[in-house]
């Protein structure tokens, strides 16, 4: 006889529900989701394996972000269940779900416990092992970092959105002069446009005194000071002007703006620095980063959403679990030639893998010559569709160098 114990996750309870594989519940209770209900789980199921002595045991809860982390690392590290054999897994609520709509069933926490435990009975569950305590602490960090630069990156797009209000040509006169390599963002060009100077002030500067508070500014680093401050001045002129008061509580929103962005900067500047600490003891990471143009941050990520290769089969099941997967549709002697991506899966593991693949074909000659191939495949959404289908391939040699543990390798290195 097995049993299975499904557990749906809330932040404040564990709802349990003890099934058997001849769909006998044993028993159904509600825990809180603290240490002591987690044990009170446990010691239910050390109680009723004495009793029953089973086969088998496998608890199971969805993925419910932090609410399930750390019962799931109970009971995965609890020595009573491992001297059982316990199995325990985590699923993704889109296949719970969709188990329990075929019974059509009222949507209750008891109900949904019954759900979890009677699909882990029909034994579909994942069968990877949870990761280990290293790549847990590094997807910490992966994810905050990717959650401050998004927060970045929205406060930069405010902060070009309020600009256009106090300068509304700066953008376009930088970005049209090539040579300057210089854009708004330039700490420069952000401290002179939020200093006590106003724009008419700035404007009227003679040419080489702006020259010279630029180069200030920038501590000597621009090739062509009074190329620039010629553009800047050639953009306040034919900006519009603001009334007082409307261009003062611009200055407020630009300056506060400012010091979000530098802020944010710092903060990343920090989880980079763990984020270093941790992976560079890694071999996985010596692994990847053999790859040309993948460096800390695409490794860092890969890494902590991959944790163990040995979690998957193969490519094919690694790549499913980032999303990277196109589901055939198939009836008779009919196929579909529309295959959507899925895009169900690690949408972080997806990101990462799509990024480092972006950068990865402008660099290897293989996967720029299998992108151009797929982007002139269509004539709809072909940098998307080719970058995605390159990413793609970009699972095989992860899998493989993380699987052999070994470096990269030119295929035109080994061929000589």
């Amino acid at each position: 006889m097995k049993l299975f114990v499904g557990l749906d996750v809330s932040s404040d309870k564990l709802d349990a529900c003890f099934l058997t594989d001849t769909l006998t519940i044993l028993h159904q209770g509600s825990y809180a989701n603290d240490i002591e209900g987690a044990t009170q789980i446990k010691e239910t199921i050390v109680n009723m394996f004495e009793q029953f002595a089973f086969d088998k045991v496998v608890i199971g809860m969805e993925s419910t972000s932090m609410y399930s982390a750390h019962p799931l690392i109970f009971f995965h590290e609890d020595e009573d269940l491992k001297n059982m054999h316990c199995v325990v897994t985590i699923e993704d609520p889109f296949k719970i779900h969709n188990y329990a709509k075929v019974f059509n069933a009222d949507k209750t926490d008891t109900n949904d416990a019954f759900f979890i435990a009677d699909f882990l009975r029909s034994e579909r569950y994942s069968h990877s092992p949870l990761k280990e305590e290293q790549f847990l602490s590094l997807q910490r960090l992966t994810r905050s970092r990717m959650q401050l630069v998004n927060m970045l990156v929205e406060t930069k797009q405010h902060f070009i959105e309020n600009l256009y209000y106090k300068c509304n040509t700066l953008s376009r006169e930088l970005r049209d002069e090539e040579s300057l390599s210089t854009t708004v963002f330039s700490t420069s060009i952000i401290e002179l446009i939020t200093s006590d100077m106003g724009l008419d002030e700035i404007a009227q500067l003679p040419l080489n005194k702006l020259a010279e508070t630029l180069q200030t500014l920038g501590r000597g680093r621009f090739k062509h000071p009074e190329k620039l401050a010629k553009t800047i001045q050639k953009a306040i002129r034919s900006s519009y002007r603001l009334s007082p008061t409307f261009e003062t509580s611009i200055d407020i929103v630009l300056a506060t703006l400012v010091g979000q962005m530098r802020s944010l900067e710092a903060s990343i500047k920090q989880l980079e620095k763990g984020i270093e600490r941790i992976v560079k003891a890694m071999p996985e990471y010596q692994c990847l980063t053999s790859i040309p143009e993948v460096g800390l941050v695409y490794a860092a990520g890969i890494i902590a959403e991959v944790g163990q290769i040995e979690r998957f089969e193969n490519q094919a099941k690694l790549a499913k679990y980032a999303g990277l997967h196109w589901k055939k549709s198939e009836s008779g002697n009919y196929k579909s030639e529309n295959t959507p991506l899925t895009k169900r899966g690690n949408r972080y593991l997806r990101y990462y893998l799509i990024e480092a693949a972006n950068s990865v074909r402008r660099h290897l000659p293989e996967y720029n010559e299998f992108y151009r191939k797929k982007y002139q495949e269509t004539p709809k959404h072909q940098h998307k569709r080719a970058i995605v289908l390159t990413a793609r391939k970009f699972v095989r040699l992860v899998d493989t160098l993380l699987r052999n543990h070994q470096l990269y390798t030119s295929p035109r290195s080994v061929e000589s």
